[in-house]
């Protein structure tokens, strides 16, 4: 009855934990995929800080898409820390300590290069301080640094997921399949980041050597914690 009791609390705990994963997805997905990348001309300073003005409810909802992402993913390095803790408290503690450091701290904060460019073209004493091609240059420099954030904390977060690979595949709760998929994952994402520090000039390859695995990677993951949860820890060496 307390083993049940147990299982019960563990998958609940791994469901909450999905659900808000894929919030995570769906919001950051939104954000990224659809607000950013329709309204900035890469390149294009002059393009960029006319879709902005013209869109920027949307450029606004994007912010806090975005925003609600980064403070649930810390909910989410808490859960997974309570799953994974029987496997290696310490290596979970550490991976906890990087989700934590790459989305709610740098991400969220990196969110400032995000919002300066409406707060650059929206006051009428920058307007009238600079001119125009100037002005759109520095919302330029502001939304190429809010990508350079991205970047560094998909740093912290690549190695997050390493870590969360391991800990997924030695753990019972869920099958080897998922700690592969998560470990591939963390791969891309410190191949995009370290790959536009070492090699610029590559962005949109980078972009897709992070897309495929990390949207399988972890996809995979939030969808097995929302339908399944965990399973039933099997006998040794009956697991895999």
């Amino acid at each position: 009855m307390e083993r049940s009791l147990i299982m019960d609390s563990i998958k609940t705990t791994a469901r909450a934990a999905g659900i808000l994963y894929l919030m995570i997805i769906i919001f950051a997905g939104f954000s990224a995929g659809y607000v950013r990348s329709g309204i900035i001309v890469p390149g294009n300073a002059e393009a960029t800080a006319t879709n902005i003005m013209a869109s920027e409810g949307l450029f606004r909802i994007g912010f806090v898409s975005d925003l609600i992402a980064f403070l649930t993913d810390a909910a989410v390095a808490v859960l997974l820390f309570v799953l994974l803790r029987p496997v290696s408290k310490t290596l979970s503690v550490l991976a906890a300590a990087l989700r934590l450091l790459a989305h709610p701290a740098i991400a969220a904060i990196n969110l400032l290069n995000h919002f300066i460019p409406l707060l650059l073209l929206g006051n009428a004493d920058y307007l009238s301080a600079f001119q125009s091609e100037q002005l759109y240059a520095m919302v330029m420099i502001f939304l190429d640094a809010h990508t350079t954030g991205y970047l560094i904390a998909g740093a912290f977060f690549g190695v997050h997921l390493l870590l969360l690979g391991w800990l997924l595949f030695r753990s019972d709760l869920f099958p080897g399949i998922l700690g592969i998929l998560v470990f591939i994952a963390s791969l891309g994402y410190l191949t995009e980041s370290f790959g536009n520090f070492l090699v610029p000039g590559h962005e949109s390859v980078f972009a897709w050597i992070v897309a495929i695995p990390a949207v399988i990677g972890e996809l995979s993951f939030a969808l097995w914690l929302v339908i399944k949860g965990v399973r039933n820890p099997q006998p040794a060496g009956a697991r895999r």
